[in-house]
């Protein structure tokens, strides 16, 4: 912890009980954010915090292809309607399946939807293994989630074995067409 205050090019300008305040402000910051024991079984959705929100991540980039999604009058959708197709937001590196940009993308793409829980009910059209729509329809984390195995490689391997993943699987939005994207919808993602 010393070495982050001497780092800090503000420290030195800084008194020791300034320092100490900063300290005990960001090690609140990290208790606040930490993962907390089984915290998808025994909280609800709106109770996580940021950290545990993003846990429930699979990394499977399901969310970031292009699909054409039909909705009601009333905005609902219909998942049996949602068609994916196997091409991917810009920002998407299609070798290793993961944003070139996570924390920032919304820079880059501007319309990029941010999933949070209020928005969650009206992205039913998210895939049938997501844990975030799972959890929100009373369903149980997939067995291969990395929150149960604790094994990265464990279940990546799951992850292939279970046809989960866009990771060598999808290309680029960039410089394809409306009428070659059509052409490329996808069976291999089922919301």
């Amino acid at each position: 912890m010393r070495l982050n205050v001497l780092s800090n090019p503000k420290a030195k300008h800084q008194n020791k009980a300034e320092q100490q305040a900063e300290l005990a402000a960001n090690a609140n910051v990290q208790v606040a954010d930490t993962l907390r024991p089984q915290f998808w079984s025994r909280f609800r959705l709106d109770e996580l915090n940021h950290s545990e929100w993003e846990a429930l991540c699979d990394g499977c980039g399901c969310c970031c292809l292009i699909k054409y999604i039909d909705e009601d009058e009333q905005g609902e959708v219909d998942e049996e309607l949602v068609e994916y197709t196997d091409v991917a937001c810009q920002l998407m590196n299609c070798e290793t399946g993961y944003c070139q940009h996570y924390e920032s993308r919304q820079e880059y793409v501007p319309d990029c939807i941010q999933l949070t829980i209020d928005k969650l009910p009206k992205m039913m059209w998210l895939p049938s293994h997501c844990a975030y729509k799972r959890l929100y329809k009373g369903q149980a984390l997939p067995e291969w989630h990395l929150l149960l195995t604790k094994d990265a490689v464990a279940t990546q391997q799951q992850m292939r074995a279970a046809n989960i993943g866009v990771a060598g699987r999808c290309i680029s939005e960039v410089g394809i067409s409306d009428e070659e994207m059509e052409e490329r919808v996808v069976n291999w993602v089922t919301p």
